[in-house]
C-alpha cells in the first residue's frame, strides 16, 4: 500500500468512527427488568463517564447535547446544550466537575449544577476526538493531530504533549503515573511527552484507549483486536474480539474486566484472570458507540445508535435493562416529510410525546394543549413557572419559540432556542397538536 493510500483509508476510518450514521438492529426479549433504559438523547450516544461513586452518569451524543443522569432515580437531571456538533468525549474532573469535547473543536468544563460551562478551552484546530483526566490534569486528542494537556481550573492554556502525523484518535493517562498515552491514524502509539515520547508502531491504528490499575494501557484497534501494552511499550496480551474496528472500550475499576464493542457487533467481555472472552452481550442499538463501568466493577453501561443507554451485568453476562428495539416515531414522521417532526428533533432530547414515556429533563408534552404552564404531573419546575398564567396553545407555543424561553418565560431552565422561520413555527405547533392528544 502506498503512503497516500494509507492516509486516505485511515481518514475514512476516522470519519466513520466519529460521524457515521446510526445503524440499528436488535433482538426482542420478554423479560421484566428492575431498571429501564435511559432515554433522552436525540442521536447516538457517543460518550459515557460515571461520577460521584456511581450515583451520576454523564453522556454525550451526536445530537450535540450532554445529559447528566441520576442513576438511582433512573432519570435525567440536566440536559446541557453548548457544543455546535457531536459531543465525542466526556471526562470526570475533581470536585464534581466534568469536561466535554466536541466536533466544534472546543472543550467545555461544567461544575456544580450550572447550565453553562464555567470555562471553555480552545486551541484545537479540528474536532476533539477523546478526553482523559487524572489528578487535576485534563488531556485531549484531536483530528488536528495534536494531544494537548490542560489545567482545567486555570486560565485555559495548554501545552502540546504529542504530535501525530495523522489524526489523534484516542488518549488516556497511565494510572498512578500521569504519563500520557495516545494513538493516532498514523498507526502509532505514543507514551510520555514531547520532544521524545516512546513510540510503538502498529499494523492497524488504535481507535480507543483505557488504563489498567497497574499502569498498563488497553488499546482497541481498527483490526478488531484488543491489546494490553506495558509501561515499556511491549504488547503483553492480545485478544481477537472482532473483524471490524472497535468503537468503544471500558475497563472495570478493579481492572479485572475489559469490555469492547465493534462497529457492527455486540459487546465482548474479557476476563483478564482467565485471559479470554467470557461473554458476548447482544442487543439492539448497534453499533455500541460508548461503554463505561459503574463503581461496582460489575455493572456495565452502554450507549448505542438507537439513542438509549442500557445496563448489563458484565460478570453474569446478562442484560439489566430491556433489550427490546426502540421505536423512534419522531424520526419516522420526519423521514416521511412531516415538517413539524423535523423541527421537533431539536426538542426530542428533553421532551416526550406519549403518556407512557413520562418526563425527561423537560416535562412531557402529552396533553400540553390547554394545560397551564408549570402543571405537568410529576415534574419539578423552576420556581418562577408555576406562578405564571400562560396556557399552552398554538399561539403561546409559537410565541415561546419566536422570542425565546428566556424572554417569554423568565426564570425557566429551558435551554435558549428560537425558531426564526414562521412557517417552521406553524408546522411545529400543528404537528404537536396532532400527536400530543390535544384537548
Amino acid at each position: 500500500m502506498t503512503t497516500t493510500g494509507r492516509k486516505l483509508r485511515l481518514g475514512a476510518l476516522g470519519r466513520l468512527l466519529l460521524l457515521a450514521p446510526a445503524v440499528a438492529c436488535g433482538v426482542a426479549a420478554g423479560q421484566a427488568f428492575a431498571q429501564e433504559v435511559l432515554r433522552g438523547h436525540g442521536g447516538p450516544v457517543r460518550a459515557l463517564a460515571v461520577q460521584a461513586q456511581g450515583r451520576t452518569l454523564v453522556s454525550g451524543s451526536f445530537d450535540s447535547s450532554v445529559i447528566v443522569w441520576d442513576l438511582k432515580a433512573n432519570a435525567a437531571q440536566r440536559v446541557l446544550r453548548f457544543h455546535q456538533g457531536a459531543v465525542n468525549a466526556v471526562a470526570i474532573l475533581p470536585d464534581g466537575c466534568f469536561a466535554s469535547g466536541g466536533e466544534d473543536k472546543r472543550i467545555a468544563v461544567w461544575c456544580a449544577n450550572a447550565d453553562v460551562p464555567v470555562r471553555v478551552l480552545e486551541g484545537h484546530e479540528a474536532p476533539v476526538t477523546s478526553l482523559a483526566a487524572a489528578n487535576g490534569v485534563l488531556v485531549s486528542a484531536s483530528f488536528d493531530g495534536t494531544v494537548r494537556q490542560w489545567n482545567p481550573s486555570g486560565g485555559g492554556t495548554s501545552q502540546i504533549v504529542h504530535r501525530h502525523m495523522g489524526a489523534a484518535m484516542a488518549v488516556t493517562i497511565s494510572f498512578g503515573t500521569n504519563v500520557v498515552v495516545s494513538a493516532g491514524s498514523d498507526v502509532a502509539l505514543l507514551r510520555g511527552s514531547e520532544p521524545a515520547p516512546l513510540r510503538l508502531q502498529w499494523t492497524a491504528p488504535a481507535t480507543v484507549l483505557a488504563t489498567l490499575p497497574n499502569g498498563d494501557v488497553v488499546a482497541a484497534s481498527a483490526d478488531g483486536h484488543v491489546r494490553i501494552v506495558s509501561a515499556d511499550m511491549l504488547v503483553v496480551t492480545e485478544f481477537a474480539v472482532d473483524r471490524i474496528p472497535i468503537a468503544s472500550l471500558a475497563v472495570s475499576p478493579d481492572g479485572r474486566l475489559i469490555a469492547a464493542a465493534g462497529l457492527r457487533g455486540g459487546i465482548a467481555i474479557i476476563d483478564r484472570a482467565q485471559a479470554k472472552i467470557v461473554h458476548r452481550l447482544t442487543g439492539p442499538g448497534l453499533p455500541v458507540w460508548s461503554l463505561a463501568f459503574d463503581g461496582d466493577s460489575r455493572t456495565l453501561i452502554s450507549g448505542g445508535a438507537d439513542r438509549v443507554i442500557r445496563r448489563w451485568d458484565a460478570v453474569a453476562g446478562k442484560p439489566l435493562t430491556s433489550t427490546l428495539p426502540e421505536r423512534d416515531v419522531v424520526a419516522e414522521a420526519a423521514a416521511s416529510g412531516e415538517r413539524g417532526a423535523v423541527v421537533f428533533r431539536a426538542c426530542q432530547a428533553c421532551h416526550t410525546l406519549s403518556p407512557d414515556d413520562g418526563n425527561r429533563a423537560g416535562p412531557t408534552l402529552y396533553g400540553v394543549f390547554g394545560r397551564r404552564i408549570g402543571t405537568a404531573p410529576g415534574y419539578a419546575y423552576s420556581e418562577a413557572l408555576p406562578r405564571m398564567s400562560i396556557v399552552w396553545s398554538r399561539d403561546t407555543i409559537a410565541r415561546l419559540f419566536e422570542i425565546g424561553p428566556n424572554a417569554y418565560t423568565p426564570g425557566t431552565r429551558m435551554p435558549e432556542q428560537t425558531i426564526n422561520d414562521p412557517a417552521d413555527r406553524q408546522a411545529l405547533v400543528e404537528w404537536l397538536e396532532r400527536v400530543t392528544g390535544a384537548r
